[in-house]
């Protein structure tokens, strides 16, 4: 029987516009060429200017974010994922702490509580809007243009949502969200990297000139000073030192660096995992064996945190804007007291909780402040107790804890030799790996996260973790759809459940 909650949501669930699930199986092909036409969609809102909006004026609130929230600033996709992430986040929270009941084996129960996630992500998709206009961050505009603008976002964010439902439903590969979080953090990589539109401004001491002059992008500036070591150009190259750190801003050799190990890190916890040996029923000589990762979870803790992350901060501004902008309330002071940036539309926080959980933007960055020590220690441990919590939370109520598991392997027809065909033997059996891995794999993938965001990367150190680990997972994908192309009872029905 569907919680209250649920039954309360279902009538707009109805009215809801929906993408249908596939009534035939789709090839790899076509999976393909929808993923590719959504993701081109993705790039041209991306780059699509929101109409009456100057995006030089007002307050960019979600500036520390927008790499991890695929946003980008005064185009349609000014929210990105945001409301998804942040409904999908509320949702889950409500039903790992059993404040709604939802039997995940209830198709009914299941359609209720995907489609109610919807239901609130577009309900914090007009949410979030509205606090856009009344936050001033385009700033002060006419009512009439306040309604056009927010009727923008309302209807861009519906069909993000759509597009990553789309996916979802089995007409793409993976899903919408990681699509759009791997492609813009890969854009800004690629971007800090060959970077040659905009140059240096300043100059290490001693240097002949004001500013350098080499490009932005580390590798194009790595090229360019090359050149200038071997005479090309008028302008004298700078020490290599210079550009391990530059002015603690630009992209750094260090950045680069820190991004090739969090790539390699990352990639070695994805290869780590413990294997269950596993035997067809029917035929007993044909074997398997069940993957329990250490990265179990995968991405999703990391997400989820930066996605709550990303919603105190935001609404942290507009609350300090609207009720304490003289910082006159203790309490709200507690919540976060922020300055305007001179040079940018950005709001940096400067005391309170908000000014903890801003991402780091680099050692360098971070060794300018007064508290740069308890900065890294409040952030770093928030990050690495909240992956934990949240992997715990997500093995519950995802479909992948040790009984659901012991029943998708008893369906598709697989037994683990030595052991009575029974779901609760092999429930308990799994119960001694998956809670120990998924919270151990989720503490790491907080500790990584933290020392990435911390030690400063290209883009941004949770950002390039989640592209490297959504490239993985697309690597993976791939290959079990030319898998499943082999055909096969036991083979379609492992693939089922890994």
């Amino acid at each position: 029987m569907p919680s209250m909650f649920l039954r309360a949501l279902s009538p707009l669930v109805r009215v809801m516009p929906e993408v249908k699930a596939p009534d035939r199986e789709i090839s790899f092909r076509e999976k393909i060429i929808w993923t590719l036409i959504i993701l081109v969609l993705f790039l041209v809102m991306s780059h699509m200017p929101l109409y009456g909006v100057d995006p030089a004026t007002g307050t960019d609130y979600l500036w520390a974010m927008r790499v991890i929230l695929a946003s980008t600033r005064g185009t349609l996709m000014e929210l990105g994922i945001g409301p998804i992430v942040t409904a999908g986040l509320v949702m889950q929270l409500l039903s790992g702490s059993k404040i709604i009941d939802v039997d995940f084996s209830d198709p009914e129960d299941r359609s209720l509580f995907t489609g109610g996630q919807k239901v609130l992500a577009m309900i914090m998709t007009a949410f979030q809007a509205f606090a856009y206009i009344v936050g001033n961050a385009y700033g002060p505009l006419p009512p009439a243009m306040q309604v056009i603008i927010w009727f923008q976002l309302f209807v861009s964010g519906m069909i993000v949502i759509l597009m990553d439902e789309l996916i979802q439903k089995g007409w793409g590969l993976g899903s919408g969200v990681s699509l759009f979080i791997m492609t813009n953090v890969a854009g800004q990589v690629m971007f800090n990297m060959l970077n040659i539109t905009e140059v240096e401004t300043v100059a290490p001491v001693g240097y002949a000139l004001a500013s350098t002059n080499l490009p932005k992008g580390i590798i194009a500036a790595m090229i360019a000073n090359l050149l200038r070591a071997f005479g090309v150009g008028e302008e004298p190259p700078v020490d290599v030192a210079w550009l391990f750190i530059r002015n603690g801003f630009d992209p750094s050799v260090l950045a680069l660096i820190v991004t090739f190990l969090i790539f390699f890190g990352v990639l070695w916890m994805e290869s780590v995992r413990v294997e269950i040996p596993l035997q067809y029923a029917k035929y007993r000589g044909m074997r398997a064996r069940y993957p329990i990762k250490l990265l179990y979870t995968s991405n999703i803790p990391v997400i989820l945190a930066q996605a709550l992350y990303a919603n105190i901060l935001f609404f942290g501004q507009i609350i300090f804007n609207a009720w304490n902008p003289g910082a006159n309330n203790p309490f709200l002071n507690w919540l976060g007291v922020f300055e305007q940036d001179p040079d940018s539309a950005r709001m940096i926080a400067v005391s309170g909780l908000a000014r903890y959980i801003t991402p780091p933007q680099g050692i360098f960055s971070l060794i300018r402040e007064d508290d740069f020590l308890i900065h890294v220690i409040i952030y770093s441990a928030l990050m690495i107790l909240l992956c934990w919590g949240f992997s715990k939370i997500w093995v519950e109520i995802s479909g992948i804890a040790p009984r659901d598991v012991s029943r998708q392997l008893l369906n598709s027809g697989y037994i683990v030799p030595g052991f009575r065909r029974s779901e609760k033997v092999l429930e308990r059996l799994l119960e001694r790996y998956i809670p120990v891995v998924a919270g151990l794999g989720g503490f790491l993938v907080g500790v990584l996260a933290a020392a990435a965001d911390v030690m400063g990367a290209l883009a941004s150190g949770t950002g390039i973790l989640l592209m490297v680990s959504i490239i993985k997972q697309y690597y993976e994908q791939i290959a079990k759809e030319q898998l499943a192309q082999m055909g096969g009872e036991g083979v379609q029905g492992l693939l089922g459940i890994i």
